[in-house]
């Protein structure tokens, strides 16, 4: 197709599972379009049903989806994916988040993009969000939580960053922060480093200013043995579910969904199944509730507001755990069930676990373009 949108700044944000980067680009999102800037976003995810996608379209921006694969093993479903928003809405700047288990981008991606689709974008600086926890695990070498090859595309995802985002820095004390970026610069020298916590809203201008105005992108790739990344993605198990919740008398909906985050972690602990993240999204005709958990030693985060005492509810549950499928599908089974509120019927409309398959991109570069 022969269109000529090159004033359209396209953003891909990066980063391991839990970091934030949904967060991030829906903050960054509702500031552009506060200056009067037109916003498509693109996200992505190995099967149907995504938590972010349905977060994202309550908060009023055109969400385009890719499912089944990265961007890079769906080129051609990205590509497609942003045509029909820049035809729709014609945006000023188009996000793009890619699954948090994915690397190599500025190969498959970000090189494709500038050499073949020149006429349709602007392509920004590649964002690699990262969480100070892991990526203190991550540089310390001391990472029990997942496997080796679990760790290494999470560095490679760093290597190959124009940009790194350290994100939830208000979770960190001035001197743990200061730290941190020291070790950062050292190890990933010539990335700018951004601070910010997307949560509480501070240092995203600052970061969005720059990736919209730096003219470079694509800038590093990562030398990526599609071995150990295949074996690292397929260390975890995914699940992806939706299930329509009743209830007989009035329910207390935020009671139930901190009941079922707590039911799945203790029925993975104990088992060496690591939760990357455990994500849901509940919706009703009062409102909505977000929970997210990133590790299975912390504490979730719940966001939302359900008034009146609607009796159905919609439930969205993503969970991406160092586990094997099977098992963890028996465990978000039994925690849907295993409710004490026994007046609640739990009907699963969908289910999906299973490993992602080896990475096959559409298009892979060896230069940088």
């Amino acid at each position: 197709m022969k269109n000529t949108k090159k004033d359209v700044r396209i953003v891909l944000v990066g980063g391991f599972l839990g970091a934030g980067k949904t967060t991030l680009l829906a903050e960054a999102a509702r500031r552009l379009v506060d200056r009067g800037r037109r916003v498509g976003i693109i996200t992505n995810d190995q099967a149907v049903n995504l938590v972010d996608t349905g977060i994202l379209r309550q908060d009023g921006f055109r969400v385009g989806e890719v499912a089944g694969g990265c961007f890079c093993c769906r080129f051609n479903d990205f590509v497609a994916a942003s045509d029909k928003l820049l035809n729709e809405i014609k945006p000023d700047v188009l996000f793009g988040e890619p699954v948090g288990s994915c690397t190599d981008l500025s190969a498959t991606v970000l090189q494709p993009l500038k050499q073949l689709y020149a006429e349709w974008f602007r392509v920004a600086p590649f964002t690699v969000v990262t969480d100070p926890a892991r990526l203190k695990e991550s540089l310390e070498a001391d990472s029990t939580a997942f496997p080796d090859n679990v760790v290494y595309i999470f560095r490679k995802q760093l290597e190959e960053a124009d940009v790194i985002l350290l994100n939830k820095t208000d979770l960190l004390s001035p001197g743990e922060l200061s730290a941190l970026k020291a070790k950062v610069a050292k190890k990933y020298p010539g990335a700018p480093l951004f601070c910010a916590s997307a949560l509480r809203g501070e240092g995203v201008d600052e970061w969005l200013d720059f990736v919209l105005k730096a003219p470079r992108a694509g800038t590093r790739m990562a030398e990526v043995d599609y071995d150990t990344y295949a074996d690292g993605e397929a260390a975890l198990g995914w699940l992806n579910c939706t299930a329509q919740l009743r209830a007989a008398t009035p329910a207390d909906w935020s009671e139930f969904c901190a009941g079922f985050i707590e039911r799945v972690r203790e029925g993975l602990r104990g088992r060496t199944a690591e939760i990357a993240h455990l994500k849901l999204l509940l919706n009703t005709v009062g409102g909505s509730l977000q929970a997210n958990l990133t590790s299975s030693r912390g504490k979730p985060l719940f966001q939302g507001m359900v008034q009146g005492e609607p009796r159905e509810a919609l439930l969205i549950v993503n969970a991406r755990v160092r586990a094997e499928p099977e098992e963890l599908q028996a465990v978000i089974e039994k925690a849907l069930a295993g409710g004490p509120q026994k007046d609640v019927a739990v009907e699963i409309l969908t289910m999906a676990s299973f490993k992602p398959g080896r990475p096959q991109p559409t298009h892979r570069y060896s230069d940088i373009v």
